[in-house]
Order: structure tokens, then sequence, then C-alpha cells
């Protein structure tokens, strides 16, 4: 097994409309980690940000584009923090550039809990063609599709 710079790394999101910016973060994490904990947001959790897939749906397309990989586990998340705030066995967090305020406070929590921080991997965004970052919320306005291609609108 070649060497991993850590042990074990979360990453976590939506994973709504999983794009090309969803597989950039996660590929990252596989990287980076030996043991990657994939963070989902819930029905409950995720439903706040609008109509969404199903948690079931995101974790079965999470779990279908990795199923190369043996070394990850997906969970549900019910808040921005998940197990990372009990489990000291965490070496480092991915986020977006988006998400880096939530890692912030997620090492906030752990030191106050007398655990170490998390390194934190920041991953760019992803850019659509017309050079705006990829997100589900643009794929689901119909604006671009999974892989950034711009949608003609056939309006007049």
């Amino acid at each position: 097994m070649s060497y991993k710079q850590y042990n074990k790394v979360a990453v976590g999101g939506t994973f709504d409309k999983f794009h090309d910016g969803h597989k950039k973060l996660l590929t990252t994490a596989f990287e980076i980690g030996n043991q990657i904990e994939i963070g989902v947001t819930s029905d409950a959790f995720g439903g706040l940000k609008g109509d969404i897939d199903s948690c079931e749906v995101r974790m079965g397309n999470l779990k279908s584009f990795f199923s190369d990989k043996s070394e990850f586990n997906v969970v549900s998340l019910d808040d921005p923090y998940g197990t990372t705030i009990f489990d000291p066995d965490f070496d480092a967090i991915v986020v977006s550039e988006e998400t880096e305020p939530n890692a912030i406070k997620i090492n906030e929590i752990r030191t106050s809990k007398g655990m170490g921080p998390l390194d934190i991997v920041i991953v760019s965004f992803v850019l659509a063609e017309d050079g705006t970052p990829i997100s589900s919320t643009r794929i689901r306005a119909g604006e671009i599709n999974k892989n950034g291609v711009l949608i003609k609108n056939t309006r007049k």
C-alpha cells in the first residue's frame, strides 16, 4: 500500500446532483488518506437547501462512484460537524472554499474538548465553462450540467 499523508480523513457535504466539483473534493480525500469518512447531509438537514435528492440516493451515488475503493465509510450528517467533534482519530478534513468556515469551527470545538485540531485541506472550486463554480444549485436551476457545460436556454 502506498504511503498516505493522513490515516483518517473526514469529508462532508450534501452531494446533491453529484458533479465534477464533488468528484474533485472526494478524490482529494482518497489521495491523502488511508481511511475516509464521507458525511452526507441527512434528509432533514440537507432539505434546508431546497428540493434535493433523498439521502439514500445521494449516498448510493457516492458508493457507486467509489465502488473500486474499500477504505471508506458513508454516514449521515444531522449537523455541519458530524463525528469529527467526537472522534479523536481524525487527522484531517477536506473542504471546499465554501465550507472552510465549518472546518474552522470543528477545530474550535475539538480544541475546547482537548482534542487535537484537524489539518484543513481546501479544494478549489471546479469551474463551469462560463468561469463560475459548478454547484448543485446551478444544476437544479438548469443552468449547467454535472460537468459544468452550459445548458442552452431555449426560451426567446
